[in-house]
Order: C-alpha cells, then structure tokens, then sequence
C-alpha cells in the first residue's frame, strides 16, 4: 500500500519555530504601551518582505510586520529607493550588533526604542478669521509609530553620513540608545522637542 503524501498545507507550523531572519524568536516580544499594541504588528514571519500587498487598503499598514516598516523607512529618500535587499542586509548586521551589545533579543530592543521615541503629542495648524494659532493636539496611534520608526531611520542615516562608521552601526546605536530612552538618541531628541513644542502651544 503506498504511503500517504503530505501536503505543505497540512504541515502546522508552530509560532515559535519561527525564527527572523533564522535567528529571533518573535513568541516572547512583548508591547507594554497598550496604545501601540494593536499598530505593531509582531506576526511571525521568517523572511519580513511583503511585497507590498497592504497598500490598497486602509490603515493596513498596521498589519505589516514591524521590522519591515524599519526597513522601508530606510529606502529612503531618493537614492536608496527601491533597494529593499541593501535595507534588508543593513538590519540583519544591526539586529547582529544589538545582540552582541545587550544580550537581548533585538526585536524586544526595536519595540521598546519605538514606544520610547513615539510622540504623544504634536501641534497642528488651525486658522481662525485670518489668524493661524498653533493648537497642541493627541497623536494617533498610528501616527505615533509612523514618527518612532521616521526618527531612527534619520538619526542612522545622519549618523553615517561623512562618517567611516557604516550606517549598521550606527543604526544598531541608535536603537539602543532610544531602547533606553537616552537624549543623545536622534529619535528620542525629536520626540522631546516636539512634544516641548506641544506644551507650550496647549
């Protein structure tokens, strides 16, 4: 009697099997800020390339793993753009940094840098009879990890510009530093200064 064949679909993957990047494990990652647990998608995912699906429907930025949404803050501006492998390869060696500098799990370091550099709140411009005032206002949630994950990209890439430093390191430095809620961080000095901003405008 021949054996049965077994389909891939009938295979169970177990959740903590899978490893990013071969490596982290995403069972223990954990979102302390309950306004940004349900915007960090910690979905586990071997390879963290999507392809883009999530783009002709709203908000379902939300659902795309949330070391890919680092990754595409670094394909930019301009020359980088569209280079997802070069944005792949420069997290796997900063994820590799992290470890070697904190003994942690680079995925929980990445989730705590964002709740620390994701401003709470933010001014917007509101005219009234020809006057325009600056009126302090709470940001979204999506909003707040849009701006966590825009700051870290920019403090790596400044931080490597004109520098011998490879922006691996530097970005690896400066997801520890707003991991620890450290003001020589990028990430976390904009955060502050929007948020003095803010206040003096409430």
């Amino acid at each position: 009697m021949p054996e049965e064949t077994v389909l891939p679909e009938d295979i169970e993957v177990r959740a903590d099997s899978i490893r990013l990047f071969g490596k982290w494990s995403w069972v223990e990652v954990e979102v302390r800020d309950p306004g940004l647990k349900r915007y960090i998608s910690l979905r586990p995912v071997w390879i963290p390339h999507t392809g883009g699906r999530h783009e002709h429907r709203r908000f379902a930025k939300s659902e795309v793993p949330i070391v890919e949404r680092l990754m595409n803050q670094l394909m930019r501006p301009g020359r980088n753009g569209g280079k997802k492998h070069l944005a792949y390869n420069i997290v796997k060696t900063a994820f590799d940094i992290i470890y070697l500098e904190t003994g942690e799990n680079p995925l929980q370091v990445l989730v705590r840098a964002i709740e620390n550099a994701a401003p709470r709140e933010e001014t917007t411009r509101i005219v009234y009879g020809g006057i325009t005032y600056r009126v302090s206002v709470d940001v979204a949630p999506q909003r707040r990890v849009d701006l966590a994950l825009r700051f870290l990209a920019e403090g790596a890439r400044q931080c490597a510009f004109n520098n011998p430093k490879p922006i691996e390191e530097c970005l690896a430095r400066e997801i520890i530093l707003a991991s620890k809620g450290d003001p020589q961080s990028h990430a976390i000095r904009q955060k502050e200064e929007i948020e003095r901003i803010a206040l003096s405008s409430r």
